[in-house]
């Protein structure tokens, strides 16, 4: 690929999704791009980047940056963040909601769906702990082809192999044909969208817990300033952040303070949201 249709692709990605695509990951166009290309009808990955170049079919961008957003995840991925909201975050809401009110989570990069569905059963599992708060988990992310995947609750032996204590794939899994169906109750609390992070979060409304994690990874600096900003007014003033182990907000905002000892895990500075915790 020529240096022009390759920063056309750049300058495209950047635009339509904010990632940023490194001249060392050039390896990954083949792979990513070739299935679509053939499927346009066209004979190479140049020539479908070429035709963008003076097509300007939105259809075919989206689609194009659809497939080049990285998609990587599994059950529990990480650990970490799922006993945090285990040990830190539940009895911090259970203590500061009320019998009623509902817990807001949003997952800001939801992928096929393991990362909500795993807080959906942490969820149920500490249900006795909530004393009668209720929780809602809005799923998001830029692919519409991950996320039909995760509304169907379909997953191969593998995926529910990969992170998924066997407890847990025994209680809320079904054997359907030669897929796991996972327990439809817990698909009752969440909603799944298509949704950009470049856009504004004003129609997502305010959060108790954001996860936002392994996706700042991919933008540049001034991207993810602008996120973690945005992000701070979205959550409440004693909620709570999640980012990826190779995430941070140094050096990118003021808004987010990390809770010592709790890797990434991160509250608003104005409101340290973990000192309450009982």
């Amino acid at each position: 690929m020529n240096n022009q249709d390759f920063t056309f692709l750049v300058n495209m990605l950047k635009k339509n999704s904010g990632h940023i695509l490194a001249a060392d990951k050039g390896y990954l166009l083949d792979s990513r791009l070739g299935p679509i290309a053939r499927k346009e009808n066209f004979d190479s990955v140049d020539a479908l980047v070429q035709a963008m170049r003076t097509r300007n079919d939105e259809r075919l961008n989206a689609t194009v940056t659809e497939a080049m957003t990285t998609n990587e995840t599994f059950f529990f991925r990480d650990r970490t963040p799922f006993d945090l909201f285990k040990s830190e975050v539940i009895p911090h809401l259970a203590a500061n909601r009320t019998a009623g009110s509902k817990v807001k989570i949003w997952c800001a990069a939801a992928s096929s769906g393991q990362e909500p569905y795993s807080l959906a059963m942490i969820q149920r599992e500490e249900a006795a702990r909530m004393k009668g708060v209720q929780h809602s988990i809005l799923a998001t992310d830029i692919s519409e082809k991950v996320l039909n995947k995760a509304k169907t609750g379909l997953y191969s032996q593998f995926e529910v192999q990969r992170g998924l204590p066997v407890q847990l794939m025994v209680k809320y899994f079904e054997k359907a044909g030669d897929l796991w169906r996972i327990d439809p109750s817990l698909q009752q609390h969440i909603t799944f969208r298509k949704f950009n992070l470049l856009d504004s979060f004003r129609v997502m409304g305010q959060f108790d817990v954001v996860f936002c994690r392994n996706v700042l990874i991919y933008f540049d600096q001034e991207t993810k300033s602008d996120i973690l900003n945005r992000l701070a007014q979205s959550i409440a003033p004693d909620g709570f952040l999640f980012l990826g182990a190779a995430e941070t907000v140094m050096g990118l905002t003021d808004a987010f303070a990390p809770v010592p000892g709790k890797r990434g895990l991160y509250v608003r500075k104005d409101k340290p949201a973990i000192a309450r915790v009982a």
